[in-house]
């Protein structure tokens, strides 16, 4: 993050490192300026004298490892006429083979002699189902020749060699050279904690902390510098919010409170099942929001298929109760329709306003989406214009200029994270007044990162299956181990089939040269180079010619014509289909109730959360589900450890805390919510519980009592730091 600088600080890298690295620290780490290379902190230590892990080094990533040559051999290839240098490296515990082709082969062949320890960097990949670094770059660390490879190494001061996030075009190493050119403008730092919270919890000054992060003698150092940075990031970041809730509070909202006999009660009272716990104590909290002057900010999140939809309709038929509409923005047309589908068939005659048989409190319910006719998309935008529909589901096409309310009161946004939030603040500015948001989300949110990522909206949580939800049973199927489980696998979905229910198969690609073709390219030279994923079109062919052959089977993904994606989803909730191969189009909203089984092809290549998503499209009848995962990957991999975790627990907020340990917190709260880079660099949000939710108690505290944060100017320097233009635009649409 970077805080507030003194001009030293905003200096660009071109004056201190020269133009040619400050254009590779730019377009490959985003590091434009003094301030953040100086943020760029070590992502971890090597101890000299000590050698690294490499039992769980990730595929696919840049690493750097500090290890000892064990062995090296030549091999060659191609009748003689090609060689290779096959280096195996140990941390003492476990192995890891180096990869050298061709003519580079020389100068490593020269200087990785068994024994020698040295910093090693380069991409993992695999190759005969074992990890390898292909041509990776390397630092000597003893017995190096040449006073460049000594002065990378000795110029660091302490007993600890930091290792920084790189890439392949800059290595540890170098970072660390740069690293060294710009320290002393540590001490320019402005500190943007106030004195009072920094004297009162011991944290080091912010330059003394810079200092120690880099260039630590110690591991004390190093927590020291840590503990200091974390409330930095945490502080800093919550105190943005907490002025974003205090601004909310300050917003004009027409209240919204549902009538008595009125549309809701009758919904209510037509239901063949009574509401669960969770979701009447979620109603309550909503109703009570939309009861108020101020808009409603709030995220509803709970576990695949606790009811969430059924809330969000209760909210909306209370605000058509107090003679508001309200609109559902969904991410997909599949979802949007399939929510118009089931929504109209739950309320019946209430839905059919001003139609024959429909009920005296009935209201319209609309979908509007970019593929609808001309005459049907008219008549829509009349319907919202005239107030006739009190409901409008839809896709982005709501947000459209010609899209105008009579008075929409609340806005529903389906899983939140499909959505940029230029998107949610188009929508919310058709309102005569700010709307009242509920945000969804069925991904579980740990409690500190709801309190970072959506800090600005209070949050309700259903964690409470409705009654009647069946058992999942998940395994792994291990079709590179044992290729006779993969056959067994396509055997339980042709019982389930003959036992009259339905089947999903999930493949991570669409096929048919509808894809990015960068996915397919492949290098000559990179023997590691995966096969590109399974993809729908490809697999559908080799099922309905193979194992399924003889069932209905169909595809459906992204790219097809809105119409027949339509007309596919019909078909599989009619029970017209016996097997749908889709891409992860079904992953949110989907329910058919039928479906028991669900395959998931190349299971490793996606998210454990996103895999929890998909489960959850089965079991949602009276018969239980099955779910099974796919993977060619290695049973010690960490993929396969993923996709043991997923089939271990059905818990979704287990799943979500090994999802976010997984990934770097960059994902978390960088451009996946803001577009702009992520704020944090030491904080984490699993771990961190106790320091974020002390430092939203600290923002709250000084921002009530000085919301423009007048007496503390450092504060306000580091916060106009860190909410650049586009970030705060982000947080004020939020």
């Amino acid at each position: 993050m970077c805080n507030g600088f003194v001009p030293a600080l905003e200096e660009s890298l071109k004056k201190t490192l020269g133009p040619a690295t400050a254009k590779v620290m730019a377009e490959h780490l985003d590091l434009h300026t003094v301030g953040d290379l100086l943020h760029h902190y070590p992502r971890r230590y090597a101890e000299r004298g000590e050698l690294t892990t490499l039992s769980d080094l990730p595929l696919d990533e840049h690493v750097t490892v500090v290890a000892q040559v064990a062995s090296a051999r030549v091999l060659k290839f191609n009748g003689g006429r090609g060689q290779r240098l096959e280096v195996t490296i140990t941390d003492g515990s476990g192995q890891l083979q180096l990869v050298f082709f061709g003519r580079g082969i020389h100068k490593p062949h020269q200087d990785l002699l068994p024994g020698t320890r040295a910093m090693f960097a380069g991409k993992v990949s695999a190759f005969n189902r074992k990890l390898q670094l292909a041509h990776p770059a390397y630092q000597l660390l003893r017995g190096g020749s040449g006073a460049e490879a000594e002065d990378a190494v000795e110029s660091w001061a302490g007993a600890l060699i930091p290792i920084y996030p790189a890439t392949a075009k800059l290595e540890s190493w170098k970072i660390a050279k740069a690293v060294d050119a710009v320290l002393p403008s540590a001490q320019d730092a402005v500190d943007p904690l106030p004195p009072s919270l920094r004297q009162g919890r011991r944290l080091v000054p912010l330059p003394e902390a810079l200092l120690k992060i880099h260039r630590p003698h110690s591991k004390e150092d190093v927590a020291a510098a840590k503990d200091r940075l974390k409330w930095d990031e945490a502080f800093v970041l919550q105190v943005a919010l907490a002025r974003r809730r205090f601004a909310e509070t300050q917003l004009p909202a027409a209240p919204r409170r549902p009538t008595e006999d009125g549309l809701l009660d009758a919904f209510d009272a037509k239901l063949p099942f009574t509401l669960t716990d969770g979701q009447q104590r979620v109603s309550k909290e909503i109703f009570d929001d939309l009861a108020t002057e101020h808009p409603m900010h709030r995220l509803l999140q709970g576990e695949v298929g606790s009811g969430k939809t059924m809330v969000a309709l209760r909210a909306m038929l209370a605000v058509v109760d107090a003679e508001g509409q309200a609109a559902m923005l969904a991410p997909t047309e599949v979802l949007a329709q399939q929510h118009h589908r089931s929504i109209t068939e739950m309320m019946g005659e209430l839905a059919e306003s001003g139609m024959l048989g429909g009920s005296e409190h009935a209201t319209k319910i609309v979908l509007l989406t970019g593929s609808m006719g001309a005459a049907a998309r008219r008549q829509a935008l009349l319907d919202l214009a005239t107030g006739e529909a009190g409901i409008v589901i839809g896709t982005h096409a709501l947000i459209e200029d010609k899209v105008q309310f009579h008075d929409l009161g609340l806005v529903v946004v389906d899983e939140q994270h499909r959505f940029g939030v230029e998107q949610r603040d188009a929508l919310r500015g058709k309102g005569k007044q700010p709307p009242h948001l509920l945000v969804m989300t069925a991904t579980p949110i740990p409690r500190t990162v709801a309190m970072t990522v959506f800090g600005d909206l209070e949050t309700s949580v259903l964690d409470q299956l409705p009654a009647g939800r069946s058992p999942i049973a998940t395994h792994v199927v291990p079709a590179a181990d044992k290729p006779h489980f993969l056959a067994r696998a396509w055997e339980r979905v042709r019982e389930e089939v003959e036992n009259g229910h339905q089947a999903y198969v999930v493949c991570p690609r669409i096929g048919d040269d509808l894809d990015d073709k960068s996915a397919k390219k492949k290098s000559a030279e990179d023997e590691a180079e995966k096969r590109p994923p399974l993809a729908v079109v490809e697999v559908a062919e080799q099922l309905t010619a193979g194992p399924l052959k003889g069932l209905r089977v169909e595809v459906l993904h992204g790219r097809m014509a809105p119409e027949d994606k339509d007309a596919v989803m019909r078909a599989f909730a009619a029970g017209e289909v016996d097997v749908l191969v889709a891409t992860t189009v079904i992953e949110v909203g989907v329910n058919v109730p039928n479906a028991t089984a669900m395959v998931i092809m190349d299971a490793d290549r996606f998210g454990v959360s996103q895999l929890h998503q998909l489960r959850g499209r089965v079991g949602r009848g009276s018969a239980p589900g099955l779910c099974l995962l796919v993977s060619e990957m290695p049973e010690a991999s960490p993929a396969r450890a993923r996709l043991g975790a997923v089939a271990a627990t059905l818990d979704g907020f287990e799943l979500s805390r090994i999802d976010l340990e997984q990934r770097r917190e960059g994902d978390v709260l960088g451009q996946a919510q803001s577009g702009v880079r992520s704020s944090l660099r030491v904080l984490a949000v699993i771990d961190d519980e106790e320091i974020i939710a002390e430092a939203r108690e600290e923002a709250v505290r000084i921002v009530s009592a000085d919301p423009e944060l007048t007496g503390l100017p450092a504060l306000r320097t580091a916060l106009d730091a860190l909410l650049d233009k586009d970030r705060e635009e982000y947080l004020d649409k939020g």
